[in-house]
Order: C-alpha cells, then sequence, then structure tokens
C-alpha cells in the first residue's frame, strides 16, 4: 500500500510538475509574444500625458487651462499625506509590501468569489490600474489580462513606489473631464489640494472605482454611502481616529462642479495664446502640455477687468432697470440647496452673479447668491432701478421670489445689477516694444467671446484727428494756424449726397488755432485742414502708424475718424506718440514651452532705441552722445533734420538771427531709463531674448520725435482743458489722450498714454445704435480709462517727456496766431517745429486757406 501511494503522489507531483512547467512555458511564450507590443522601461518614463495647454502671466500667474481634459501634474511631495493614505485605504492598502500583484488579495477575492456568489470581487492593485489607465484598453479577455500583469512587473522592476502612487494619482480618471487628483480637486471643491478637509479626500478616493455612480455632484447620496467606507478603511488602518472619523462622515457634502481655478482673469487673452499655439504647433498641442507666456501684467489686467465692467455698469444704470430674470416660488423652510437648485441655471456674468429674493422689508432685500449665500440688499443699493418708486422703499422695488445678478461681497452687502446690453474694450500696451500688458475684449467672455479688442472694427471718430493734426505739422502747418470754425456745405463727389457737417456742441469758435482745435475737437476745422493737407498725403501718412490705407474713405469725412479700426490698432497707432515716433508691433506671447518645460519659440519685438542713430543698424548704447542726440532728432523720412548742434538761425530756418521774442528748446538730453514701478513683474527683454540683429529688434521711426512730442504736448492739453478734462482727476503731468465719440455717439472712444503706458477703451453696442443723447468719449470712456491709470500709475513718479531737438519756443498773438509784439497784451507762448515760424504781425502766411474758402 504504501509503495502504491508512493506511485500515485509521484504521479501526481510529476503530472503537477508538467503542469507548473507548461503554465510557465505558456506565461514564457506569451510574454515573448506580447513583449514587442508593451511600452519599455524607457518609453514608460517618456510617455507625455495629456495635459491642458496652459496660458500664464507674464510673471508665472494662471490664466487659463485649454484642452479636452482637465488635469494638474503633482508630485509626490506635493501630495499631502491625508489624501496618499486615503487612496491606499480605497484601493490597495498593501501598495507598499506587494511586488504590483498582491497575491493575497487574489485568493480573497476568489474566496469571496466562490463563496457569495458575487463575483464584482476585483483584485487590482495600484500598479495594475497605473498601467491599465496609461498603456492599455478596457477591453476584457486574456490578452489584455496577460499585458496588464506584465506591465505590472515592469512598472514595479522599472520604477519606485513612490513614483508609482503619483503617477497613479495624476492619470486616474475622477468623472466631469478631471483626470488626476489636484484637477478633481478644483472641479469637485474648488481647491487644492493641500486645502481638502479629511471627508473631501475620502470622497474623492472613493470616486476611481465608479465616477459616475459615485459623482457627489448627481448622486451625493451615493457619494456619501462611499465616503463612509473609506473613512471606515482609514480608521481600521489608523490613518485617522474614531472623532476624525465620525466628524467626516457627518460633514455635509458641498461638492459641485467649479470652473477651472485660475491666479488672473483674462480668458480673451487665454484664446489669442490658444489660436497661436495651435497655428504653430498643430491642434496635438492643446492635450500636449505647452505653456504659453503672455506679456499680460497680471495687477494691470485684473485693474482692466474692473474698470471696464464698472464702467459698462454705470452706463447702463443711467438707463434704466429693465426688470427680473423671472419670479420664483418656494416655501417659508426652504434651505440653501434649494435656492442654489432653483439658480442652477444661471451661471455668473463677468462680476455678477445670479440670486433670488427670499424675503422683503420696507428698507431692505434678504437675498440667496448662488454659491455665495445669504446676503442684504439696502436702498443705496438698488436706488438706480427705483423708477417711480418712493425714497427708500426697498419692497416698491423687489419681491420675494425675484430671480436676479447683483454684485456681492464677503460681508454679506449686495447691491442689485443687471448684464449690460452695452458692449466694451480695453487693450494696453507698452510703447516701447508693443507688449499687451491687458486686454479685455467685452463684458464677459463666457456670455460673449466676440472679442472687441482684435475684431470688433469700428469707427475711432474724433480719436483720429491726431493723425490727422501729425499729418498738418508736416506739411507746413503750425499749433497756431488759424482755421474757420464755422460751417460749411459741401458737395463732394465721394460723398453720396451734400454733407453739411456740424459741431458736437452745436456752436462755431470762428477763427481757431490748431491746437485749440484739437484741444476742443472741432470738427469743422478738421475738415478744412484736411481739405487743405490733401485727403492723399493723409491716408499715406495714417499708414505709417499701422492702419490699413485701403480701407480708409477717400474723401472729407476722413477727418472725422470714419475708418474702420480696432481699438488694438488704434492703441498701436497712438504708441508712437507715446514712445518719441517709432512703429511698434502689439504682441501677445513672450514664450512658449513645451511639455518638457523646454522653450520652443521666444518672440522677438521691436524695441524703441532712442538712443540709437536713424539708420537700420542700432548704435550700441555706448553711442556718443552727440550721435545720441541726432538720433533722437530724426524727422519722418524725406524730412531735411538739423543737426543738434547746428547755430541758432540755421534750426529756425531763416539764415538770420531769431526772430525777437523766439528762443530755442534745449533738449534735455536722453530721457531717465523708464520707470520699472509700471510694469513690476517684467523682466528686460535683454534678458531672455537670444541673440538676433540690431536691425531686426529695432523699431523704425515713423514721424521725427518733435512731431511726436509736439502732438503729445498739445493731447496733454485736451486732458486739462479739453474733452479729456475729467482724466485730470488722477492729477498727473504727464498723460495725454484724446476723446473719440463718432455720429450719433454709436461709438465712444478714449485714447491716452504716458511716456510708459498706453491705453485705449471704446464702448458702444454690438449692433449699432446710439448711446443716447450726452453720452460721449468724455462721459462713457474717459472713466474707464482712469480707474485703470490710477491702479497703473500708482506709486509712480510723473514722467515728463524730454524735449527733443528741432523745437523752437515763440510768443504769439493768440487770437491771430502770429509772433506777438513786444507789448502784445494776448500774447502766449507755443512751441513750433525748426523752420516753422509763423509770420511776425501783420498779413499770416499760415497755410491755412485752402481755393476759394474764406479764413474769416
Amino acid at each position: 500500500m504504501k509503495s502504491r501511494t508512493l506511485r500515485v503522489l509521484a504521479g501526481l507531483g510529476a503530472i503537477g510538475a508538467v503542469l507548473l512547467l507548461g503554465i510557465i512555458y505558456a506565461f514564457l511564450s506569451a510574454y515573448v509574444y506580447l513583449a514587442p507590443s508593451l511600452p519599455s522601461s524607457a518609453g514608460m518614463r517618456t510617455l507625455p500625458l495629456q495635459v491642458p495647454l496652459r496660458v500664464f502671466t507674464r510673471s508665472g500667474a494662471l490664466i487659463s487651462q485649454i484642452g479636452e481634459q482637465r488635469r494638474v501634474p503633482v508630485s509626490y511631495d506635493e501630495i499631502p499625506e491625508l489624501v496618499r493614505e486615503a487612496f491606499l485605504a480605497a484601493e490597495d492598502d498593501r501598495f507598499f509590501q506587494h511586488g504590483g500583484i498582491d497575491y493575497f488579495s487574489v485568493l480573497r477575492s476568489i474566496y469571496v468569489d466562490l463563496t457569495t456568489g458575487d463575483y464584482s470581487q476585483g483584485a487590482s492593485t495600484i500598479t495594475m490600474q497605473t498601467a491599465r489607465n496609461m498603456f492599455l484598453t478596457r477591453d476584457k479577455n486574456i490578452t489584455r489580462k496577460l499585458q496588464e500583469i506584465f506591465l505590472t512587473l515592469r512598472m514595479e522592476h522599472s520604477f519606485t513606489k513612490p513614483e508609482i502612487l503619483e503617477t497613479y494619482l495624476n492619470v486616474i480618471f475622477f468623472g466631469q473631464r478631471a483626470y488626476g487628483v489636484a484637477a478633481a480637486a478644483e472641479v469637485y471643491f474648488g481647491k487644492p489640494l493641500n486645502r481638502l478637509s479629511v471627508a473631501e479626500a475620502a470622497m474623492l478616493a472613493g470616486l476611481p472605482q465608479a465616477p459616475s455612480h459615485y459623482n457627489p455632484v448627481t448622486s451625493p447620496q451615493r457619494a456619501a454611502e462611499r465616503r463612509r467606507y473609506v473613512l471606515q478603511r482609514m480608521l481600521s488602518l489608523h490613518y485617522i481616529d474614531a472623532d476624525t472619523a465620525r466628524r467626516a462622515m457627518s460633514e455635509q457634502i458641498n461638492a459641485r462642479e467649479y470652473a477651472p481655478r485660475f491666479d488672473v482673469e483674462a480668458p480673451y487673452v487665454a484664446e489669442i495664446a490658444r489660436q497661436i499655439v495651435v497655428t504653430r504647433f498643430g491642434e496635438g498641442a492643446i492635450n500636449a502640455g505647452y505653456r504659453a507666456f503672455t506679456t499680460i501684467d497680471g495687477r494691470l489686467q485684473t485693474a482692466a477687468n474692473r474698470a471696464l465692467r464698472l464702467g459698462l455698469i454705470e452706463y447702463d444704470r443711467r438707463h434704466g432697470y429693465r426688470g427680473v430674470i423671472r419670479r420664483v416660488q418656494f416655501n417659508a423652510a426652504a434651505e440653501p440647496h434649494d435656492f442654489e437648485t432653483l439658480l442652477g441655471d444661471l451661471s455668473p456674468v463677468g462680476n455678477l452673479q445670479a440670486a433670488v429674493v427670499a424675503s422683503v422689508a420696507p428698507a431692505a432685500a434678504r437675498v440667496y447668491v448662488r454659491g455665495s449665500g445669504f446676503a442684504q440688499i439696502d436702498w443705496d443699493g438698488l436706488s438706480w432701478a427705483r423708477g417711480g418708486a418712493p425714497t427708500g422703499k426697498v419692497d416698491a422695488v423687489l419681491h420675494r421670489g425675484d430671480v436676479i445678478y447683483v454684485v456681492s461681497d464677503d460681508l454679506g452687502h449686495a447691491q442689485l445689477a443687471q448684464i449690460p446690453a452695452v458692449q466694451g474694450g480695453l487693450v494696453a500696451l507698452d510703447p516701447h516694444d508693443g507688449a499687451v500688458v491687458a486686454l479685455v475684449g467685452g463684458f464677459d467672455y463666457f456670455s460673449n467671446a466676440w472679442n472687441h479688442v482684435t475684431q470688433a472694427r469700428r469707427q475711432p471718430g474724433s480719436g483720429f484727428k491726431p493723425f490727422l493734426y501729425s499729418c498738418a505739422l508736416e506739411n507746413g502747418f503750425t499749433p497756431s494756424s488759424v482755421i474757420m470754425d464755422a460751417p460749411v456745405v459741401l458737395a463732394d463727389g465721394s460723398v453720396e449726397q451734400v454733407w453739411r457737417p456740424e459741431n458736437d456742441s452745436g456752436t462755431f469758435s470762428g477763427p481757431t488755432r490748431l491746437r485749440e482745435a484739437l484741444v476742443h475737437s472741432r470738427n469743422l476745422v478738421s475738415i478744412r485742414l484736411l481739405r487743405a493737407v490733401g485727403t492723399d498725403a493723409v491716408l499715406d501718412y495714417a499708414s505709417r502708424f499701422g492702419f490699413d490705407r485701403s480701407t480708409m474713405p477717400n474723401n472729407l469725412t476722413l477727418a472725422l475718424g470714419t475708418l474702420p479700426a480696432t481699438p488694438l490698432e488704434v492703441a498701436t497707432g497712438y504708441a508712437a506718440f507715446a514712445n518719441g515716433g517709432y512703429k511698434v508691433d502689439p504682441y501677445f506671447i513672450e514664450r512658449i514651452e513645451n511639455g518638457l518645460g523646454e522653450t520652443v519659440w521666444r518672440a522677438a519685438p521691436r524695441e524703441v532705441c532712442d538712443t540709437c542713430t536713424d539708420d537700420d543698424v542700432a548704435t550700441p548704447a555706448s553711442a556718443a552722445p552727440a550721435q545720441a542726440a541726432q538720433g533722437a532728432a530724426a524727422a519722418t523720412p524725406g524730412t531735411p533734420v538739423a543737426a543738434a548742434g547746428a547755430d541758432s538761425a540755421a534750426m529756425a530756418g531763416q539764415g538770420t538771427a531769431l526772430p525777437n521774442g523766439v528762443a530755442m528748446v534745449s533738449p534735455s538730453g536722453p530721457p531717465e531709463p523708464r520707470s520699472t514701478n509700471l510694469l513690476t513683474v517684467a523682466p528686460p527683454l535683454s534678458e531672455w531674448l537670444p541673440p538676433i540683429s540690431a536691425a531686426t529688434r529695432r523699431a523704425p521711426r515713423i514721424i521725427s520725435a518733435a512731431n511726436a512730442w509736439l502732438m503729445d504736448n498739445i493731447m496733454a492739453d485736451v486732458i486739462k482743458r479739453g474733452t479729456g478734462i475729467r482724466a485730470r482727476v488722477l492729477g498727473r503731468d504727464d498723460i495725454s489722450g484724446k476723446t473719440g465719440t463718432t455720429n450719433e455717439s454709436h461709438d465712444t472712444w478714449f485714447n491716452g498714454f504716458n511716456p510708459n503706458l498706453e491705453a485705449t477703451v471704446w464702448v458702444g453696442f454690438d449692433q449699432e445704435q446710439s448711446l443716447g443723447e450726452g453720452e460721449e468719449g468724455s462721459s462713457v470712456a474717459v472713466p474707464v480709462w482712469v480707474r485703470l491709470m490710477r491702479e497703473a500709475l500708482n506709486g509712480v513718479p510723473d514722467l515728463p517727456r524730454p524735449v527733443p531737438p528741432g523745437l523752437l519756443t515763440a510768443r504769439i498773438n493768440a487770437l491771430t496766431g502770429l509772433l506777438a509784439r513786444p507789448d502784445d497784451a494776448a500774447a502766449i507762448s507755443e512751441y513750433f517745429l525748426s523752420g516753422k515760424l509763423p509770420a511776425a504781425g501783420g498779413a499770416s502766411t499760415n497755410q491755412s486757406n485752402s481755393g476759394s474758402e474764406p479764413l474769416f
């Protein structure tokens, strides 16, 4: 018997050994067969995740994430220990003990499946889930399972445990387009990982098993049950104590779908960056981890957002309340989640939040603000919408159940608001190189993605006049040239009918000096000036500033700014007055990095160089002072220029001594280095730009420094005593600008600058219509500009523009514009370009008369 038993056992052992060898052989054969289809260790390390395109300010503050998947890659050390423990408890508590395949869990799973008949038990480890999610399909067959096992073993051999856990927590799917635990924290709770509570960490840890089933937004009850299971596992593993577990289990679920987090709000800029990246690197770049660093200054962008929104809201309030969105019913026991449900379809619009009126008293209304809780509206917060309601009677304006928009703060105060029907755009750029430092394309990108800064081509109105007047200065006119401001009837062949233009004020000033005509934006003087200079000359001249000649009208309406132009084009034109006469090109992106952090593209903007000579090659910064002065005095190409050292007679263009009362304006020398307080976060371009030729980086001069200075000086008077006088509240002497208002106030503008910043504001309706009686650039656009510049120039000292060579100052008669006699009581000082002094008394030699049009 013993012998027989031994033979049986030996036979069974042999069969077992053969089976084992067969299994090993089959396993090895499967590995040999499947190995070519598996990624190598090196390949696994370099496999890129689908990381969204991220857009940043120039200082690295996040503007936007754009891509099919919401993912925020984080390192192992950036994941709080609490979060790691929650996932270990939920998915694989023996992760740091097993070698990738937990045989104990496999046997346990088999036992449970066989004894209960429930075949839902799994034994996938975190390593196996990582391999499956990164490299394999979701197919359920033996081939895919073997691939998973082989990959798991390879990963365990090639990576450390922390590396595997880090990868798992960055690739796992959580629902709501969120991949990775950091993105999930933002999507469901609107916060970074290090601010998650124990309950929130446990809820996230419970999601990977079935993201849609345990979704806390759509299935809060099932999510709470799954959270309880994870917390109990954390308690049994001693990750948390009993009190912590009990508090976490009772914590209210506040999950909802949050928009992606950002540090600086600039969605219009983000879309521009997306288009640029796709154009250069293809559609695949959106999910390849590219990072675009824009030229945006976060501080100025935030100020621009606020400035434009407040300006549009203020305009909208002046034109009355359009009523509530709708009215709803709710019972007296309504809870916050009931109000959230009632407001669920109303997203924020700009800085406006949806709210429902919960109760009303004569002196105040209690409202529930979506996502913020309860707040109170007092009479001061809605008096603008009173209509015929008695003063102080809140309950005559609002009623229980009214759904409205409000502006609220964190202290429980709110004001009644409405989405403005009007639109606007604001752009600010650095005139030294064209870097766009702030851009707001409309009131709210997500309700109207049309970028009114780069896409809306509107008439700049009187904002075009400085380009006409600058041209006139190069064609024989001076700031003291006198032209008649009086009614005129024109029958221009290019105008379809007889044209009777008027001044906006409806009044006429008679003989008017050009400086005063621009300061007070006199239309009739501008029309006569254009006729005298010639439309062809002005069209050619304006095209230097970047305006498209083919779109400009070749008739006298050009004097009133009837050409179509975007706010960005107008701002670029004004930059030449701000920077001393140079053409810069606007740009939005400083550099682009790929998913590995390598810089794959850098901007190479053309920069203003005040110390360079006027040829095509920039002079080194160490150029002699005389060379620098001569370069600064360079005039428009083709215009004779006198050297800085020429004598006074030659400068006057007379060949004799300067007339009595005329003096040279001494050049102030090279300008001081521009303040770094305005664009505090921007490093000098020379620190990161690759070496390129000086000619490539040199911004071309398009008007003389003297012409630019003189136009700046006249536009400073626009603010001191003209149509831009509302900007005087800034209390500065280094700001200049020009308002713009088109026919019937369809478009209102303000274009203003100092030596370091140019900003243009436009306000109007998308479907052209009048903004209303009395609504002009001075009342609509200037306040927006002032709010931006108040922040931009805060703490920045006045930056007076150095006077360049090529200018003279003389005493003139304020009425005639001619050189004043020594005893003239009406004498004032005026600046002139060299060689363009007016006559001394007697008949005028100013080129102010054209054809048969009388001067007086």
